[in-house]
């Protein structure tokens, strides 16, 4: 299955790999690794999270914080 972000939230995800990255090296890659398990995830089983709204749900990482800037 394919998938894509919103521009508005891929431009989010590059900015939060941008910010991890500035707080260590490396830390934006396994931020954007996790976000691509996330992803699989997701796309394995889209029912299995909460539900926000009728058709929205939310994932969230393990490893990282809810990531606001």
């Amino acid at each position: 299955m394919k998938f894509y972000f919103h521009p508005e939230a891929e431009e989010e995800l590059l900015y939060a790999v941008d910010y991890y990255e500035e707080c260590s090296p490396s830390l934006g890659t396994d931020f954007s690794f996790e976000v691509f398990s996330a992803v699989k995830q997701i796309i394995a089983h889209p029912e299995a999270w909460t539900v926000l709204d009728s058709d929205i749900r939310r994932i969230l990482l393990k490893r990282f914080p809810l990531f606001s800037h």
